[in-house]
Order: structure tokens, then C-alpha cells, then sequence
């Protein structure tokens, strides 16, 4: 029992935590007074006193002869309380808000995506006007359920470019890159079922696997793809489902998968029943393409999806999911039973945006931007102490590790305070090994506001020191 408070408080919020991730759910009885003294190594004493406290709050109900059961119905799903607790600084679901709901004074080089003045204003500008002028179907009606054809066509030939074939019948759109995991976490999980991720990975994994209720198990990420040996005894001991992961530019640490270790992990897999997500939503800040799992897979056991929130808007929201040919039709399903029909227009304005004449040519001036950008951040952040994992061919992350000593979650505590949110490593770390490191998005770090606030709360007198945690296994330097 570590958790603050009396001894009877703390057997108390572990009741009420158990309850609230529905790990308990109502009617269930609890572990006898004996027996739960004996698991916490506590008296029998203080566990009637907790016990006799939650049944008077009504929180459990007493049975004479029976014991103790969970009263109520159940609990609203609590993601924060699956799981062990996390400073607010490190929960996925804070960092999220933060960067989400500050005000535009607030700088931001802990968010995940570019700043609005990259973005391809003037694209999106005519597609709505021509959109405007289209047929009142395409303004009002319900998209068909794989979603829109001339969209679907067009990601086959964006597929192909990095070797994987997929019809447009192979093809349904999301509402979201999020919603296309949601969709496939419903359509091949269940409560309980384990799911591998990297460590490090995107925060959101995370929290949507919490609300999934199944078990994310952590494969450590090196600069060439998942440590393989670490993968293989993952999925001997786990038998997990599914795992996920980004093939391309990986987030946070901007690595990108070798062809040597994408063979190797898809001949790993083979006799198992895993099935593995490929998210591709950074495809379009590629200098050159990097192997694709569902290249290699054929879309035989690997999804691929990904979403244009990162390059066309993030207010725009589409996304896709492409699978084996006997998966799409459930995969539809389940997109009508919890979107209907999706959105037609949305779609219809990323496929005007993509196939505008600018747009190539305004991807090449964004990836050259964040080359640039990447040195002046990565040099910026050397003053400081702060070490880049690796310097990435592409992409918009820099997945950096502090001075020595030096705890990621003090430092955005301080930062925050000043107008500055980060991403503590923490946030990205199944393991939570990566209390030293953080990620920087080098397109919303050009603020010299940033380095200074940063400066500020890596000096002695901040309150930012703890004990110093382990890097990442992986790391590359």
C-alpha cells in the first residue's frame, strides 16, 4: 500500500478504484475480510473498518452470513483509474488537454501536430468553395457505408507507392485515425484480451486501449523497429491479439522501421494469431518511403491505416482503414453502428485538397521546413543538455532525454506554469522508463520562449530533480 492517507483510506480508494475501472462490478462479492487482510498484509481490524465505512457510504452492501458485495449499478468507465496511478503531468488524457484547451498564447512544443500557419490554408479554402457549389447530395446526404469512392480510389494509388495493394472494395473511411483503432479494437478484441504496443509510443494508444478494457504490454522501440527478442517472449508469454505500431515515421522518437526487422517480426507472427495495426498518418512527411508492414503482409494479417489531420486538418477529420477483403464488410458494419453513415463532405474536401494542383508542392516545402527546423531545435536543445535518441530522416519529432537527474514530469510541472507545455516521457511509456526523456515537436519549437522557459526549469533551483529513472531499452545513444 503506497498510496497517501490512513491505512483504512487506502484499503478504501483501492476498493473504490477497483470499482470504478470495473474491475469489481456490481454484485460481485469481495474478497472476505481474512483474506483481503492477508493480500494486503494489513490487520483484519482495519479491513472491517473500511469495509463498514464503504457500506455506509453505499458504496458495497453487507450480506449477514454472506460477506461484502458491490452495491449499485455499474460504474461510469473511470480510464484514469485502470491501471497504476500517474502523475497528472505524465497521464495521456493531461497531456492531451493541455494542449488542446490552452489558450494560442500558450506555446505548444509538446503537442503532436503542426502549427496552423503550415497547413495548406489555401487548398482547403477551394475545395470549400468548389464543395459549395456541388450538388445539394454532397452538402447534406449520408456517406455510402465504405465512404467515399473517388477518395478510396485515390488512397489505392497512395498505397501503392509504398508497395501495398489494396483494392478500393478493400478500403472504408473513418471519421478519424482514432476512429479506425476504435473500429478494429471493437471489431477483433474483448474485455481482457492482451495488445502489445511500443515503448515508447503515441499517448492515445494508451488511454483507448484503457477504454477497451484489455491489457497493453509494452515491446521496448529501438531506432530500427520493436527489439525483437523482447517481442518474440511478449508474444510466447502474452498470446497477445493485436499489436500496433507506426511503420513509417514512428511516434514520439521519429524512428523508422528497417526492412531487416520487418521481415524478421512478420516471420515471428506467422504461426500466431496475432494481427498487427499499421498507423501511417505521417506518410506524407517522408522523404522517401520506409517499408510497410502490410507491404511485406500483403494486408493478410497487418491493417493499415491513417488519417490527413497531421497534413490536410485536423477540422477536416477522415481517416481510413484498409484490410482483407473478409474483414470489410463487419468493419462496415460496426462503422454504422456508431457513426451511421459518416461524413461525406469531409471526405469530399480531403480528396479536393489531395488532388489540388499545390499540394505536392506544399508538402515538399513542409518537409524541407521540418529538415531545417529539426537541426535549429536539435542544436537549440544541445545547449541545454538535452540529447536527441536519434536525429530522424524526417518528420516532426525529436525524442530527446534531459540532463542527468534531471525527471521529465517536474520539468513540464514548471514549464506549464510559465505559458509552455511539453510531453513528458512518461506519457509515451507503458514502462514508465522513460521519466528522463521527453518529445519535442521541432515545427511549434521556433519560439525562442520555449528554450528559455526550458532553460528555466532545468536550473538547480527549479523544482524539477527526482531520482533518475532508466532510459528506454533501445536507445541509441
Amino acid at each position: 500500500m503506497t498510496r497517501t492517507g490512513t491505512l483504512i483510506e487506502q484499503v478504501m480508494a483501492k476498493i473504490r478504484a477497483r470499482i470504478a475501472s470495473r474491475t469489481d462490478l456490481p454484485g460481485a462479492r469481495l474478497p472476505s475480510v481474512r483474506a483481503q487482510a492477508q493480500a494486503l498484509k494489513l490487520s483484519v481490524s482495519t479491513i472491517v473498518e473500511a469495509y463498514e465505512r464503504l457500506a455506509a457510504e453505499g458504496v458495497i452492501t453487507s450480506r449477514p452470513g454472506a460477506g461484502f458485495y458491490v452495491a449499485g449499478s455499474v460504474a461510469p468507465l473511470a480510464l484514469t483509474e485502470i491501471g497504476p496511478r500517474l502523475d497528472r503531468e505524465v497521464d495521456p488524457l493531461w497531456v492531451s488537454r493541455q494542449s488542446l484547451e490552452s489558450h494560442r498564447s500558450v506555446l505548444k512544443p509538446g503537442c503532436g501536430w503542426l502549427p496552423t500557419s503550415w497547413l495548406y490554408e489555401d487548398g482547403i479554402r477551394r475545395a470549400l468553395r468548389a464543395q459549395a457549389r456541388a450538388e445539394s447530395l454532397e452538402l447534406t446526404d449520408y456517406a455510402t457505408p465504405l465512404g467515399h469512392p473517388g477518395l478510396r480510389q485515390l488512397l489505392t494509388r497512395r498505397m501503392a507507392v509504398t508497395g501495398i495493394d489494396a483494392s478500393p472494395e478493400q478500403i472504408v473511411l473513418t471519421e478519424s485515425g482514432t476512429h479506425a483503432i476504435d473500429l478494429i479494437c471493437r471489431f477483433l478484441l474483448k474485455p481482457g484480451d492482451k495488445v502489445l504496443v511500443d515503448d515508447p509510443c503515441y499517448f492515445n494508444f494508451h488511454a483507448l486501449l484503457k477504454a477497451h478494457q484489455v491489457h497493453a504490454i509494452g515491446v521496448p522501440y529501438t531506432p530500427n523497429g520493436p527489439d525483437l527478442q523482447k517481442f518474440e517472449s511478449a508474444l510466447r508469454e502474452h498470446a497477445p491479439r493485436l499489436y500496433i505500431t507506426n511503420s513509417g515515421i514512428h511516434n514520439p522518437t521519429g524512428a523508422t522501421l528497417s526492412s531487416l526487422v520487418a521481415h524478421r517480426l512478420l516471420k515471428l507472427v506467422d504461426p500466431s494469431e496475432l494481427v498487427i495495426v499499421e498507423d501511417d498518418i505521417f506518410a506524407d512527411f517522408e522523404n522517401s518511403p520506409a517499408p510497410r508492414l502490410a507491404a511485406f503482409d500483403g494486408l493478410t494479417r497487418v491493417i493499415h491505416i491513417g488519417s490527413f489531420s497531421k497534413s490536410v486538418s485536423a477540422s477536416v477529420r477522415c481517416g481510413y482503414i484498409a484490410a482483407k477483403p473478409e474483414w470489410i464488410e463487419g468493419l462496415s458494419d460496426l462503422k454504422i453502428a456508431t457513426t451511421f453513415g459518416g461524413g461525406r463532405l469531409a471526405a469530399e474536401i480531403v480528396l479536393r485538397t489531395l488532388t489540388d494542383s499545390g499540394y505536392r508542392k506544399h508538402m515538399e516545402s513542409v518537409r524541407l521546413r521540418l529538415s531545417e527546423q529539426m537541426d535549429r531545435t536539435a542544436a537549440r536543445l544541445e545547449k541545454l543538455d538535452i540529447t536527441p535518441w536519434l536525429v530522424p530522416n524526417a518528420g516532426m519529432f525529436l525524442w530527446c532525454r534531459l540532463p542527468k537527474g534531471i525527471d521529465a514530469a517536474g520539468v513540464a510541472r514548471a514549464c506549464l506554469k510559465d505559458g509552455v507545455v511539453v510531453a513528458p516521457g512518461n506519457a509515451f511509456s507503458l514502462s514508465l522508463s522513460a521519466g528522463d526523456f521527453m518529445r519535442f515537436n521541432v515545427a511549434q519549437s521556433a519560439d525562442e520562449r520555449v528554450f528559455k522557459v526550458l532553460g528555466r526549469a532545468l536550473s538547480p533551483s527549479a523544482p524539477a530533480k527526482s531520482q533518475p529513472r532508466p532510459a528506454p531499452a533501445g536507445k541509441a545513444g
